[in-house]
């Protein structure tokens, strides 16, 4: 009977730590803290923590969707990343050669 009441109170421990880890990446959790290390008064290390625990659709409810546009998380953010980089190798070509023009107007 003491085996069948201990997994009656697991199965009882695991539904709630299931509600509330369901509850927490529902409504989100945010852990901030600041560690800072000091020596005869010189701080020598100062750390600011900030965590955010909360569902990817919390995430982007609140406007956060950074692993969309992180190269190593999202395939279309390397061809994004190599988008822009051409980009930006094509508008410095043009910034010189209008720099470089006989008619180039002086910018200001």
């Amino acid at each position: 009977m003491a085996v069948a009441n201990g997994r009656m109170e697991h199965s009882v421990q695991g539904a709630a730590l299931a509600d509330i880890l369901d509850r927490i990446l529902d409504k989100g959790v945010v852990i901030a803290g600041d560690i800072t290390i000091s020596l005869v008064g010189v701080e020598l290390l100062n750390i600011r923590l900030r965590l955010l625990i909360a569902s990817v659709d919390k995430a982007i409810e609140m406007g956060i969707n950074w692993w969309e546009t992180d190269p190593y998380l999202s395939s279309q953010a390397k061809v994004t990343t190599e988008q822009n980089r051409l980009l930006q190798e094509r508008l410095d070509r043009l910034e010189t050669l209008l720099a470089n023009s006989p008619a180039a107007v002086p910018q200001q």
